[in-house]
């Protein structure tokens, strides 16, 4: 909207140029008129005299042919060293004849008239024909009555023609071709161009509402065609069919992109009804005949200006729902072609008079240049969000995908922990079925004690074996209660007084099944070493536990580790087995020791 509010001010600019530089001019608007297709002006027939503007639509309605006007005009007011006529319109052609001479043709004067009607014409005057007083300037002018045109701005006439010096006068005529002629021009293959585009866009995304609104573009910069295309080579009343039966299928992809861009998808039904419409049109051409152009063609249009309403308002309806900064936008452009289809609507039914710039024709198109340029802006937030999401689903794959080859990789440990668990729960049964029932048969029928204490010991590490096979974890108090048991039984028979010290209660602490085994017989061979080296007669055991740490001390008050054996203390009395036990339970067994104050083992793992 900013180069429609540039070139108007652009507009204003130069109509104000242009009206300082006319102040020398004259406007000649009145003329005698001729109703003759002869080759000069017939000045031996009845003449009317007119007040130009001459609309035929008015003096003679339905007249089709060439009409004469001869204008007098003086140049003694005119002082400019080369002098112009201007003719805003002479629709559909003219030929300029002065003072007898031929000095200008705008093209083909017979069927298929030249189409000049948005041209204005510029006729330099030479000044050898020119004379002081009482000059003619005859203008022959070819057109159609209003009945046989599909627009009124196409019926012909002829405008008030201004003379005055030729600058004066082309810059009149330059602004009046650009703006009727070159913007619509430059506006035109801007649709082409972004109708490709976004027909491009809808083949590589199946986007339907950016096909329709392509087909819409490039339909649009078609119709502008017949603004500057003057010599068609088809009779006037062909192509004037011709511009409304194509404005049909423009009118139907219109209506078509603002339900599918609104999210209003239509029926079958619905659209097959508007694409009847572009059958309709030329079979109510056919009906009505070549006398009923204008009438059928404005019926057509009004109709037309109704859907694209009624589809605009649903357009707003959906879009206020949905999207209100898409609303506010929509609604203003919409707002703004409402007006000018609204405004073309009341020129043809004669509500307004006819403009000399007509805004439609580049407003029109500038407004589908904006509403195209929003689309591909959208279409690329769009794509820009489509990016992220997939870069966001990409990364969050990813995350699955890790989390499923840990959970996978966990699985797979499960089940190698299950496998082995069962087989360890078998080799356990094994052991204690066969190996300990044998054992257990040697103990009770052996008549040597010390075979049957061997197999009774064996029989003790083969259960705790199976126990820490089996894997079952080992409530803490319960490991206490059995430790106590062993060691004040062990040391009792061997006369050695023990003072156990009991710890609070430990709640629901546990100790794995391999922790379990591993104290247990850590506390057998500091219970062993006792009895069969330290010379002790009392012990003193304590146990504490801490937030992650469990502690056993076992202190008894013997004659202590010689000193010739303390080098040698790890392999003469199992204390390097005892702390290599501790050490693979990620804990540390201590050993005191001194000649006077006995042993002490201290214990410590970890919970």
């Amino acid at each position: 909207m900013l180069l429609a509010l540039a070139a108007l001010a652009g507009l204003s600019a130069c109509t104000a140029t242009v009206a300082a530089d006319a102040q020398e001019s004259v406007t000649v608007a009145q003329a005698l008129a001729v109703t003759s297709a002869a080759e000069t002006f017939p000045a031996d027939q009845p003449t009317l005299s007119v007040t130009l503007p001459d609309y035929w639509a008015q003096t003679r309605p339905g007249y089709e042919g060439s009409v004469w006007y001869r204008l007098r005009f003086d140049t003694t007011r005119l002082h400019a060293p080369l002098l112009a006529a201007y003719i805003e319109r002479a629709c559909s052609n003219a030929e300029v004849h002065l003072n007898g001479h031929l000095i200008y043709s705008g093209g083909r004067m017979r069927d298929p008239v030249t189409r000049n009607c948005y041209h204005s014409q510029l006729v330099t005057l030479p000044n050898g024909l020119l004379k002081a007083q009482d000059n003619r300037l005859d203008v022959q002018v070819a057109g159609s009555p209003l009945n046989r045109v599909s627009a009124r701005q196409r019926a012909a006439g002829l405008s008030a023609v201004t003379i005055g010096s030729l600058p004066a006068m082309r810059a009149l005529h330059e602004r009046q071709v650009f703006w009727n002629i070159t913007v619509p021009k430059i506006i035109a293959v801007m649709l082409v161009v972004l109708g490709v585009l976004l027909l491009a866009l809808a083949w590589v995304r199946r986007l339907s509402y950016l096909l329709y609104f392509g087909l819409v573009a490039i339909g649009g910069a078609l119709l502008g065609m017949r603004l500057w295309w003057a010599d068609v080579g088809l009779s006037n009343v062909a192509v004037e069919i011709l511009i409304c039966v194509l404005s049909a299928p423009v009118m139907v992809c219109s209506v078509l992109f603002l339900l599918r861009y609104g999210g209003l998808f239509s029926t079958r039904t619905v659209d097959r009804l508007l694409w009847v419409q572009c059958l309709l049109v030329p079979m109510s051409f056919a009906l009505g005949g070549t006398n009923r152009v204008f009438s059928v063609s404005t019926l057509w249009y009004t109709l037309f200006g109704l859907q694209i309403a009624a589809a605009a308002a649903a357009f707003l309806w959906a879009s206020w729902r949905v999207q209100r900064q898409e609303f506010w936008l929509m609604s203003f452009l919409l707002g703004v072609l409402v007006v000018l289809v609204g405004t073309e609507l009341a020129i043809q039914y004669r509500l307004l008079d006819l403009a000399q710039i007509h805004v439609i024709h580049f407003m029109l198109p500038l407004l589908f240049c904006v509403v195209g340029l929003r689309l591909v802006q959208t279409f690329a937030q769009a794509l820009r969000a489509a990016e992220g999401a997939k870069a966001a689903l990409e990364q969050r794959v990813r995350e699955v995908t890790s989390e499923m080859e840990h959970n996978f990789a966990l699985m797979a440990d499960q089940r190698g922990e299950q496998i082995a668990e069962k087989e360890r729960k078998r080799i356990a049964a094994d052991l204690h079925d066969d190996l300990g029932a044998k054992l257990l048969t040697i103990v009770h029928t052996s008549d040597n004690e010390r075979i049957s204490t061997l197999a009774r010991e064996a029989l003790e590490e083969m259960r705790l074996s199976v126990r820490g096979i089996t894997g079952k974890p080992v409530r803490l108090s319960d490991a206490l209660a059995d430790w106590r048991a062993e060691v004040v039984q062990r040391l009792g028979q061997a006369g050695i007084e023990v003072d156990w010290d009991s710890l609070p209660d430990t709640g629901d602490r546990t100790l794995a099944a391999r922790a379990y085994v591993q104290t247990t017989r850590i506390v057998r061979e500091a219970v062993s070493n006792m009895i069969k080296h330290s010379g002790a007669s009392h012990c003193n055991v304590h146990c504490g536990v801490d937030v992650d740490d469990f502690q056993l001390v076992l202190q008894d008050n013997g004659h202590g580790i010689p000193l010739e054996l303390d080098g040698k203390l790890d392999r003469g009395h199992g204390m390097s087995t005892m702390k290599q036990r501790a050490k693979q339970l990620h804990g540390q067994c201590l050993v005191e020791s001194g000649p006077g104050y006995g042993t002490v083992i201290r214990l410590t793992l970890p919970l």
